[in-house]
């Protein structure tokens, strides 16, 4: 996660169709095991119906993981589409190279010191939820905004390593068509309403009630 970290603290002051036919209606599934000070229970869900489909023992737990996942993340998601927007504008004000790279050095210095612990111990699924979040809220994959503010070399080492713990920083966020993404944004949609997290609109407005018909008609063409 080090090469990813080290991103978000610059920035922090900034399954596909075909596989429809197994996926659809399910919670993803993960061998991970995940510990952390906050426990899972902490997250209470009523009795659990979605997009009418009824969830059995093990996909409400995974359901329960992914949603601890989502609430862990989402801040720092958040918080990214913030002060990049501060960035950009703090940056347009600045005359000369120098004085940006003097602004992004200090800016880097300050977020290191500020974040680094927290986004370090990030596993690697929250690492990928994460980069998928980034997406939501920015519109642009976390290895095109490396490569707007460092170089297009180190944004390609960064996604090579990246790789390496199961990380994709190329990877979009595509709720229409990836059951996971679907199911990160009924989480998301859950908690604005009941006022768990505090809402920050997409890069895209996502139209929730068109995105669970659409789901809803996949299960439904499944069936036939």
């Amino acid at each position: 996660m080090k090469k990813l970290s080290l991103f978000f603290l610059v920035l922090v002051s900034g399954i596909a169709i075909a596989q429809q036919d197994k996926n659809v209606g399910q919670v993803p599934h993960t061998n991970e095991i995940e510990i952390d000070s906050v426990a899972l229970d902490t997250i209470v869900l009523d009795e659990v119906l979605i997009s009418k489909i009824k969830m059995n023992a093990a996909d409400k737990k995974a359901f329960q993981l992914l949603q601890y996942r989502v609430y862990k993340v989402y801040p720092f998601a958040k918080l990214t589409a913030e002060k990049l927007t501060t960035i950009k504008k703090n940056i347009e004000n600045l005359k000369t190279h120098r004085e940006k790279k003097r602004y992004m050095k200090i800016v880097e210095d300050y977020l290191n010191n500020e974040f680094k612990d927290r986004l370090k111990n990030l596993s690697r699924k929250q690492g990928q939820i994460l980069v998928k979040l980034i997406y939501r809220q920015t519109g642009a994959t976390t290895y095109d905004l490396i490569k707007e503010y460092k170089s297009g070399w180190k944004a390609f080492w960064s996604n090579t390593t990246a790789y390496l713990f199961d990380i994709n920083l190329k990877e979009s966020y595509q709720p229409f068509a990836d059951n996971e993404d679907f199911w990160i944004e009924t989480i998301l949609y859950r908690a604005f309403v009941d006022g768990r997290l505090a809402e920050q609109k997409p890069a895209t407005p996502i139209d929730f009630d068109a995105l669970n018909a659409h789901w809803e008609q996949l299960a439904k063409d499944l069936k036939k």
